[in-house]
């Protein structure tokens, strides 16, 4: 069996993904609560660290075959606007799988992050370092929709491998699944969107903004879409097609003719690709943070398939 160790593990996508490719994941590291509480009652076997990785003494981790990670993206995303030339801590977090990597020498790595990643400015050095640690590094850039999983969430995972080649995987696409089969139409708290009938309710009314959005959405998509509260999607998003990206804050409503509401944590889970009886915090905003930031877990179920079937 191969021995997995998932760094940066946040909600558990990479910890869920290895597992069901047939690997164990021994222990799970992260430096905020709220993520290692959530991982832990999820996974009650996995040794769990909860401090800053990046004062980690990577001396202390079990033995292990693959080593998992999802560095923070927060540096390299495009959500974050103009490109800040002073040093960034969190970038900085990357260097900590080469630390890890450096103590432990994994046979395998997999590190997981926005594909702007590759634009860092340190990306070379980054790749040099592991590259001096015996690893070669093939870069894949895989959305999510293309395996299947109801959401396009686009991500760069980086496989390495301790030998002259690392693979480069070729994936076959599957059929996209709409986001309407996703979405509970009969559950959830509804609340109308037109101004009129939010008085009655003693609702504030919704901005400008927001109503532009779904006057042009219904335009486009009839009475049932998904509405983004904010991004590009001006016209909202047709059900008939993936979720749109997944954040860290609430982005999509739906929207059923008259009423509307946001997408659930049990809707945002299956988007996420995680098992429906995953327990999250049942703190909306918290779990919803978790699961925006989170790995789908899929995508890594496919590339461990993949690392196994040559190991």
């Amino acid at each position: 069996m191969m021995i997995a160790v998932d760094l940066f593990a946040g909600a558990g996508g990479s910890s869920i993904g290895a597992e069901a490719a047939g690997a164990r994941v021994v222990l799970a590291a992260n430096h905020w609560r709220a993520a290692i509480d959530t991982h832990k009652a999820n996974h009650p076997h996995t040794e769990h660290w909860l401090q800053d990785l990046q004062q980690a003494d990577f001396r202390r981790l079990p033995a292990h075959d693959l080593l998992l990670a999802s560095p923070s993206c927060v540096g390299h995303t495009r959500a974050r606007g103009a490109e800040r030339p002073s040093h960034d801590a969190a970038r900085s977090t990357a260097w900590a799988v080469v630390s890890a990597a450096e103590a432990a020498r994994p046979a395998w790595l997999v590190v997981e992050n926005v594909p702007e990643f590759l634009d860092w400015t340190l990306y070379e050095a980054w790749t040099m370092a592991l590259k001096a640690l015996g690893y070669s590094l093939a870069p894949h850039i895989i959305d999510a929709a293309d395996l299947g999983v109801p959401q396009h969430r686009r991500r760069l995972y980086i496989v390495g491998a301790r030998a002259r080649h690392a693979p480069t995987f070729k994936i076959a696409p599957q059929p996209y699944q709409a986001a309407r089969n996703v979405i509970e139409w009969a559950s959830g708290i509804w609340r109308p969107w037109e101004a009129p009938q939010r008085a009655a309710q003693g609702l504030q009314p919704l901005c400008a903004r927001t109503l532009f959005r779904i006057t042009a959405g219904r335009r486009q998509h009839g009475e049932r879409f998904l509405l983004p509260y904010y991004g590009a999607e001006t016209g909202g998003r047709s059900v008939d097609r993936p979720c749109g990206t997944l954040t860290t804050r609430d982005r999509y409503a739906v929207i059923d003719g008259e009423r509307m509401r946001w997408l659930s944590i049990a809707e945002q889970l299956v988007f996420m690709s995680f098992p429906a009886s995953y327990h999250m915090p049942r703190d909306r905003r918290l779990a919803t943070h978790l699961l925006g930031n989170a790995v789908c877990s899929k995508v890594m179920t496919t590339l461990v398939h993949a690392i196994r079937e040559v190991a």
